[in-house]
């Protein structure tokens, strides 16, 4: 019996200093270096993004943020990587809207960020615009909408390849004004982009960032914004919502991550941090030159509601076009 006090009050004691430990570990985050995944190859938007706060969040935080591109895939392979990380806060994703497109895209090959992830904060968003080559006869999303009932399959838009948002873009613009337009898939954006210029192809739906000199320079004709309200980057061009297809919105959107698990006050650490990096002054001007504005509401719950929405919304946008990623 004696012995059997001693075991029971050696594990008592054993359990008390695990859950000590574990406390003191949550009380001190972060105590080492953070990384950020993020699920794509240098030198794209989600990169820059990423590049653009980690040394703000890592400041904030008191630790460095190291950038880790695992691309591949659409971005499943980083993501995937990132879900089997431990929950303890020191590994973080750049969820992005290819995160919520994906679990339609790829099916039972991608992670579902709902049931693998917990959300940190959802900080900003980068419209994609409707834009068209100049010798195309149209001014107006109107225009556009008439000219392709006019001439349904005889239009063509060009995207990045099957499932790259360009293509979801152009395919939930044909949804909403239902317009049939011709795809014509590229091996990425910059060459859709370079087939409108040249005027091989007559449509495309870019980031807003990148395409603006070209819209500037009348290498191209901007319809319209695919944001719900119009950039501070390009405030005279309406908004294809304001413009007749009341509703449509389509962006790239930026947000962290964490495995499932992580204690929930490591991911009230984190949101606060992030808050903090939003607003600082240097950050608001680069983003606004990009045509990324920051978000309204950045509290995880607001972030796993927005997620639910935009895996829904293109869910039945993938179902529509028929989209596969072999």
């Amino acid at each position: 019996m004696e012995k059997l006090r001693s075991f029971v009050t050696l594990a008592l004691a054993g359990f008390a200093c695990g859950v000590t430990d574990a406390n003191a570990q949550v009380r001190d985050y972060p105590t080492k270096p953070l990384r950020l995944i993020v699920p794509f190859v240098p030198g794209g938007s989600s990169d820059f993004f990423a590049r653009l706060i980690a040394p703000e969040l890592g400041e904030a935080l008191g630790q460095t943020v190291v950038v880790d591109n695992r691309g591949g895939a659409g971005g499943t392979i980083g993501t995937d990587l990132a879900s089997r990380a431990l929950p303890d806060g020191y590994t973080l994703l750049l969820g992005t809207a290819n995160t919520a497109v994906n679990v339609s895209l790829y099916g039972n090959r991608s992670v579902d960020p709902l049931k693998e992830f917990a959300p940190v904060a959802l900080l900003a968003s980068a419209p994609n615009m409707l834009v068209v080559n100049p010798d195309l006869p149209v001014k107006t999303v109107a225009d556009l909408v008439a000219l392709a009932k006019a001439k349904p399959g005889q239009i063509n838009y060009a995207s990045g390849g099957a499932g790259s948002t360009p293509h979801l873009a152009a395919e939930l613009f044909k949804t909403m004004a239902k317009v049939n337009l011709l795809h014509v898939p590229y091996k990425g954006t910059g060459p859709a982009l370079i087939a409108v210029l040249s005027g091989e192809s007559q449509v495309v739906f870019p980031a807003t960032g990148p395409t603006l000199p070209h819209v500037r320079s009348g290498k191209l004709r901007a319809l319209g914004i695919a944001s719900l309200a119009r950039s501070e980057a390009a405030p005279d061009l309406p908004t294809v919502a304001e413009s007749g297809l009341k509703g449509y919105e389509s962006a790239q959107w930026y947000g962290v991550l964490v495995p499932t698990g992580t204690p929930p006050e490591i991911i009230n650490r984190l949101n606060r941090a992030l808050v903090k990096v939003l607003q600082s002054s240097a950050l608001k001007p680069r983003l606004v030159k990009e045509a990324t504005s920051v978000v309204a509401d950045t509290s995880p719950k607001a972030f796993a509601a927005y997620m639910r929405a935009d895996i829904a919304k293109w869910r039945d946008v993938v179902k529509f076009s028929g989209a596969r990623v072999e």
